[in-house]
């Protein structure tokens, strides 16, 4: 972690002042305080027409501290005044308290001291306007731990998280850039805070980074060599050493070689310890343990040797299942490997086909589809491809055979009807291709019972047995699965919405909640968490036992500390509308409405109208946005020249834009302030000539500012006096399909589900009520040339009024205030008392107010340039906390009446935004404080460690050639179900004195070929034996591959072996396990069987396996091994 940031903490608390700001002599401004006495900004409440309240039946509930509040995970950060907690509670004072308690009332209390009277339209407490309620602990879900906080889109550039895997002791994760990992004793640790980690990771637990590599893809977990294996998009494979050195600096790769020519898609390692491989077009590589065996033994300097070694010895799966050019398998790629320990076998997967192999022979047993039909050929791709070519080619020869026409009309027609052919073809191929597009398989899991459970696009989750037989499925949610994870007789579900799901191993729901606001993209099981990581880059851990009353307890504690992880930020936003006219503004102009008054504030909106208007431009616009293209010359020409007025670069950064035709909005975040502004995402909505060209509609701008969600958006509706209902009828439009994703954004590369854009609120998490994404934004502000008009007035006496600045009697006949009045439009949002001059209809170029429209259609002075906004507050909860984490005033509502660059005058508001936010640092410290300090808990968590009480038949075996002996284990409970699994924790070569040389593990402790034990994985009920076969399988043929071409040597191998099998136990929902060791020795027929006893007190053993009788209790106890060593053979 070399990377450092500035810390410009110091620069944040200069960017607010306690001043009003200051305005030119010719500006009329809104700049009226509230006198001192009123503490609380909802005395105001005399301009608010909404007498009805808000709806208080809390149906939708969201943490405030996370970013499931918003659909689409957008959450940021400000500039200004940074008040909040310091240290846990056991290093904060009870004083320090009181004293930032009160350092944020003063700072509210001046906030409010300067702020302008508001109205507040009607229809805000119902439907889509229903303010989002928050909390700073979740009330319907379990609580989690903030392993790595939602990092912002933009500090993740090249190195976004892909994938996750646990140890014993650790979390690992593949990223972009490389590798990282966190020690589990670390996990409740606070973070290095902004400017000493890289920007994203600032309340991450403490982690340890590798050195840059190419994009992992794939990672599995070495367990016997203490290894992590990853694949890569360069076609590599590494190893990566658990035991890191700790010494601050960036780990490096083992062995490593270059596996595939495309990227390692998929990686598992097989019940005897190989490496499978799955890459593009269908291609499976088998890498033999031997041979990265003699690779790992080799030294730094022979690393070289080393990857030659093993990439010489891979065997090519596909090119053996291809006879005269005819492959049995799919062409597709293979985006998943699974190892069944339980029978042996590896199952690879594309989207609409699997493949089952043996994995002791390597042959291909089965090829079926996802409805579980066996095929003999399953290549849809090239069939699909191969049929639309066909097609395509026999409408072009048929055209071609045709008698040729004369003119260049018909030669149009001619192409055009050729053409129009081949997309009938192609969109007739495609709807034959995709009769299992939303059966489309996404993830594989093996569960303890020995299934196979497969999750599909369109959310199905299906069980197979081991043989690729298809039992039976279930429909929990609607979006597609992303991932499983299984822990005991438990499995865990993701989705692309967010969600996150338990069933039992019969497919019953247990519980379901929304984890994170993007896909749940991966799950790994450790430390008695279920870590997941959704496409953001978010990790969190939920416990094990999820959902139970433990939760409960959790979340009650966890609330009751609220007091030391909350903080309070206070930011200033100016926000400016403008229609231009088509025109360009000097710098004197921009300079009187955003220069003089962005000295003070952290963010600018900048929201234009008729930047470039025209049916040609229109047009051409329209057409831009079908293929996602936008933006214009002119458009480009306004950021610039406003930047440069803002001093973008060296004081503000510009964080995005959207232009639809005519309608540009802008963003620019003060730098110091940028760290916390993110996840910035657009929309666009067109309301002109049939809703599709953008000369009406609204653009949009949605981001994260210090973890709460702020949406911008700059309207144009429909003109004219009569037009209300056509203003009205455009706002609704808007408000309800609005959606936001990212501009000129990838797609995210996790699955073919997940194909969307990152920061996307993928499949509507948090929405399933078909609540629009602006209805769940902590703040929205609304800006534009809305185009209401004044009513029941005449031009004549519009000028008077206007002259005599008698705004009142003009409010009384604004269209805009009358329909908020009967909740028409803007429902529930709020206005600063307008106290400057209508802003049209101007003449251009001629200053002063009697520059009114003086032509001949006199139109009358109208307040068509507005800004209005809604935040968090509701008739119950007014204050800035937790449960209303966005409190807004208006300091500044003015019109630059100056300016005289357009037709219209440039608008402007500035805001003074009271944001609550979670630390999140703090609040996995008080997490960790209370699992480890709560007794209730504590008990609780007791019943992780409990496992069943089991015994097993022995503790030796020996077999001969092809013999087969049975190992029984028993369940002595008489309430639980005893989890075991069986692993092979290394082997060894007899010598001739009978002692046998150190046992080497094979891959992720697997077992050698010459040896099937089955079930090696399973359920035993209370009271129950299960019965293990442990056979000898004649294995004397060793078959070597060089660049996958099989070299064969017939050796009999005349020495004795001998391994130890570890039968691991578990409860069905326990952390804790015990092991029992089990001493296998393979003795060669031909040799006579001998076992001898070299001390005093030595056990005599008759016959080659102990009868039942002599079963012993299962221990985690190495005690065992002592008894083995009396078992001699020569």
């Amino acid at each position: 972690m070399d990377e450092r940031i500035e810390d410009d903490e110091g620069d944040i608390t200069g960017t607010l002042t306690n001043t009003t700001p200051h305005r030119k002599t010719q500006s009329y401004s809104n700049q009226v305080g509230i006198p001192p006495m009123q503490k609380k900004r909802n005395t105001v409440r005399k301009y608010s027409l909404d007498e009805g309240g808000v709806n208080k039946n809390i149906d939708r509930f969201y943490d405030s501290s996370d970013e499931e509040l918003y659909p689409f995970g957008s959450v940021g950060g400000f500039a200004s005044g940074r008040i909040g907690s310091v240290g846990s509670a056991d290093e904060r004072p009870e004083y320090l308290s009181q004293f930032l308690e009160e350092q944020s009332s003063d700072s509210s209390e001046e906030l409010r001291r300067t702020s302008l009277p508001e109205f507040i339209g009607s229809g805000g407490g119902n439907g889509i306007f229903r303010v989002p309620l928050r909390a700073g602990i979740h009330p319907s879900r379990p609580v989690s731990l903030e392993l790595r906080p939602h990092p912002l889109r933009e500090t993740q550039v090249g190195g976004f998280l892909r994938t996750i895997a646990c140890t014993e002791t650790q979390l690992w994760a593949g990223q972009e850039s490389g590798m990282r990992f966190w020690n589990f004793s670390d996990i409740y640790a606070p973070g290095y805070g902004v400017g000493r980690v890289r920007r994203g990771d600032e309340d991450t637990a403490p982690f340890y980074e590798s050195a840059p590599t190419v994009p992992t893809v794939c990672l599995v977990v070495d367990a016997a060599n203490r290894l992590i294996w990853t694949g890569h998009k360069d076609g590599k494979v590494r190893s990566w050493k658990m035991d890191q050195p700790l010494d601050g600096n960036s780990f490096r790769e083992g062995l490593a070689w270059h596996a595939h020519r495309g990227p390692v898609l998929s990686m598992v390692i097989s019940f005897h310890g190989d490496i499978w491989t799955g890459g593009e077009g269908g291609v499976i590589k088998i890498w033999p343990w031997e041979s990265i065996e003699k690779s790992l033994s080799l030294t730094v300097e022979e690393r070289h040797m080393a990857a030659l070694l093993v990439e010489r010895s891979y065997i090519d799966l596909k090119s053996q299942v291809t006879i005269n050019g005819v492959c049995s398998i799919s062409s597709s790629d293979v985006k998943y490997l699974l190892s069944d320990n339980v029978k042996a076998k590896v199952w690879s997967a594309g989207q609409l086909s699997f493949a089952l192999w043996d994995a002791r022979t390597r042959e291909l047993l089965k090829v079926f589809n996802v409805d579980g039909q066996i095929e003999n050929r399953v290549d849809l791709s090239s069939s699909l491809d191969s049929s639309v070519e066909d097609e395509v080619k026999i409408k072009f020869a048929s055209t071609s055979k045709k008698e040729k026409p004369q003119g260049s009309f018909s030669f149009l027609q001619r192409s055009r009807n050729a053409l129009m052919g081949a997309a009938d073809a192609v969109r007739r191929a495609a709807a034959k291709g995709a009769f299992g597009e939303e059966k489309k398989a996404e993830a594989l899991i093996l569960t303890i019972d020995g299934m196979i459970w497969t999750g599909c696009s369109n959310g199905l989750i299906v069980q197979w047995d081991g043989s690729g037989n298809r039992l039976q499925d279930f429909q929990h949610h609607s979006s597609s699965v992303q991932c499983f994870c299984t822990f005991g007789a438990r499995i865990w579900v993701g989705y692309v919405s967010g969600t996150v799901q338990v069933l039992n191993l019969e497919g019953k729901l247990l519980g379901g909640w929304v984890a994170h606001s993007s896909p749940v993209i991966k799950m790994a099981v450790g430390a008695g968490y279920v870590f997941t990581l959704a496409n953001h880059g978010g990790i969190r851990g939920w416990s094990i036992k999820s959902s139970s009353p433990l939760d409960n307890v959790l979340r009650s504690e966890l609330a009751s500390k609220e007091l030391q992880y909350k903080k309070l930020e206070n930011v200033k936003i100016l926000t400016g509308t403008w229609n231009v006219g088509q025109g360009r503004a000097s710098p004197d102009s921009l300079i009187s409405w955003l220069g003089s008054a962005a000295t003070t504030v952290g963010i600018v909106v900048v929201g234009l109208q008729e930047v470039e208007m025209g049916a040609g431009f229109l047009a051409m616009s329209a057409a831009k946005e079908t293929v996602g293209l936008e933006g214009s010359s002119i458009g480009q020409w306004w950021l610039d020249t406003i930047g440069r007025t803002l001093d973008e670069g060296s004081t503000f950064e510009r964080v995005g834009s959207r232009q639809l035709a005519g309608l540009l909005i802008a963003v620019w975040a003060r730098k110091s302030l940028r760290p916390y502004v993110g996840d910035v995402d657009a929309a666009a909505v067109p309301c002109g000539f049939g809703r599709a060209i953008g000369n009406k509609g609204a653009v949009g701008l949605r981001m994260r500012v210090y973890d709460r969600i702020m949406c911008f958006v700059n309207c144009h509706f429909a003109a004219h006096l009569d037009a209300v209902n056509r203003r009205n009828a455009d706002f609704d439009h808007v408000y309800r399909t609005m959606m936001f994703n990212r501009p000129n954004a990838a797609a995210a590369a996790v699955s073919s589900a997940t194909q969307l854009l990152r920061g996307t609120n993928f499949g509507g998490a948090n929405s399933e009520d078909g609540r629009p994404d602006l209805s769940e934004a902590d703040m929205v502000v609304f800006l534009g040339d809305f185009n209401y008009r004044l009513h029941g007035i005449s031009y004549d006496e519009a000028r008077d009024f206007v002259s005599q600045r008698c705004f009142d009697w003009l409010r009384e006949r604004d269209q805009l205030r009358a329909e908020m009045k009967s909740g028409k439009v803007f429902q529930g949002m709020r206005e600063g008392i307008i106290r400057f001059p209508p802003t049209y209809k101007f003449e251009r170029h001629q200053a002063g107010l009697g520059g009114y429209d003086s032509s001949e259609k006199k139109r009358i002075p109208a307040w068509c340039d507005r800004i209005l906004y809604r935040d968090n507050r509701s008739a119950s909860v007014s204050e800035c906390s937790l449960e209303c984490p966005i409190v807004s005033s208006i300091c500044q509502y003015e019109a630059c009446m100056d300016v005289t660059d357009s037709d219209h005058k440039p608008v402007r508001c500035i805001f003074g935004v009271e944001i609550a936010r979670v630390d999140e640092s703090i609040k996995r410290q008080e997490f960790g404080e209370i699992m480890g300090s709560n007794e209730t808990i504590r008990s609780m968590l007791e019943e992780l460690y409990d496992v069943p009480e089991t015994i097993v038949s022995t503790n030796n075996i020996i077999l001969q050639n092809q013999d087969t002996s049975i190992l029984r284990i028993t369940n002595k409970c008489t309430k639980d179900k005893a989890m075991f699994e069986i692993v092979c924790e290394g082997q060894a070569t007899v010598k001739e004195d009978g002692q046998a040389s150190d046992h080497r593990p094979r891959g992720s402790l697997g077992f050698p070929r010459w040896l099937e034990v089955t079930p090696a994985a399973g359920i035993i009920k209370p009271g129950q034996i299960s019965e293990v076969s442990v056979h000898h399988e004649e294995f004397h043929t060793l078959e070597e591959f060089v660049d996958s071409v099989p070299q064969n040597w017939w050796c009999e191998d005349t020495r004795d072996k001998e391994l130890i099998l570890v039968v691991n136990v578990r409860g069905s929902c326990t952390t804790d396990r015990r092991s029992h060791r089990i001493r296998v020795r393979h003795c060669i027929s031909s040799k006579t069987l001998r076992i001898e006893s070299r001390l005093s007190d030595s056990r005599k053993f008759q016959g080659n396996v102990l009868h039942r009788a002599d079963f012993r209790h299962l221990s985690n106890s190495s005690d065992m091994a002592d008894d083995l060593r009396y078992l001699h053979s020569p």
